[in-house]
């Protein structure tokens, strides 16, 4: 198993920014990838931004030039900072794991852009 605990949440004004965190424990393989995905109320989840195990980035387009993710030499943590944050990237940002044969989700943490 493979438990993912996200952090960094919150409350923010419309151009404002937030750092998550999600941090990885137990049986973790060292070829990983990572990623963030979001759901908003109403609406599916979506992918946010991922990376792979050599390093690779994708983001979604809604999210280029003002979102970027990073990981941990040891790649047990994966963040993703927030720039100039919309209202409508108000979701439930979770965190997702996943190596040749495992695909963890973590709980989820609130983001909230708004005046």
């Amino acid at each position: 198993q493979v438990q993912l605990v996200e952090s960094g949440g919150g409350l923010v004004q419309p151009g404002g920014s937030l750092r998550l965190s999600c941090a990885a424990s137990g049986s973790i393989f060292s070829r990983n990838d990572m990623g963030w995905y979001r759901q908003a109320p109403g609406k599916e989840r979506e992918l946010v931004a991922t990376i792979r195990n050599g390093g690779l980035t994708n983001y979604a387009d809604s999210v280029k030039g003002r979102f970027t993710i990073s990981r941990d030499n040891a790649k047990t943590t994966v963040y993703l900072q927030m720039n100039s944050l919309k209202p409508e990237d108000t979701a439930v940002y979770y965190c997702r794991y996943s190596d040749l044969v495992r695909n963890f989700w973590g709980q989820g943490t609130q983001v909230t852009v708004s005046s």
